[in-house]
């Protein structure tokens, strides 16, 4: 009998340390082909960003990317006139709630094609909304000192 009690003690207590349903469902619904729709900003007038240290909006807006989710990889291609067009590879993490906005964390560092960061340089976004067609990133920076938020929307292809 305490052999048993043991082992259901170790066995709650393992499961208790895994990641959440919500985190599990969360990677099995980005699985699979996405397209970069828009990306809007939340304040009005003319921007000059660089989205993830790489190109501009004109060349993320429909972009295509792949989540492969058991490996925590993907890569993305970016389409649009005079942009590159080399695959562009990197491992991702979905994260718990953050406190703080209430959003999920996404966390996605570009590397090369062996999963090997260059750079050692992350992102952290939030996922703000996935469902089994549809997907939206925020991430907020500081312009001026205010917040400023960037807002990508995704669609299932």
């Amino acid at each position: 009998m305490k052999k048993v009690l043991s082992i259901i003690c170790i066995s709650i207590m393992l499961l208790s340390c895994g990641t959440s349903k919500t985190v599990r469902d969360s990677k099995k619904v980005i699985k699979g082909n996405w397209s970069l729709t828009s990306i809007a900003y939340s304040e009005a007038g003319t921007y000059n960003v660089m989205l993830l240290n790489d190109a501009s909006k004109a060349c993320f807006e429909g972009s295509t990317w792949q989540f492969i989710p058991n490996n925590n990889t993907g890569v993305y291609t970016l389409n649009g006139i005079g942009c590159p067009t080399e695959e562009r590879n990197f491992v991702f993490t979905i994260q718990e709630v953050n406190e703080t906005t209430g959003l999920y964390d996404f966390l996605l560092k570009p590397t090369n094609e062996k999963n090997k960061s260059e750079t050692n340089q992350g992102f952290r976004l939030n996922l703000a909304s996935i469902s089994d067609t549809s997907m939206q990133w925020k991430q907020t920076l500081s312009v001026e000192g205010n917040p400023f938020t960037i807002t990508m929307n995704f669609t299932k292809l």
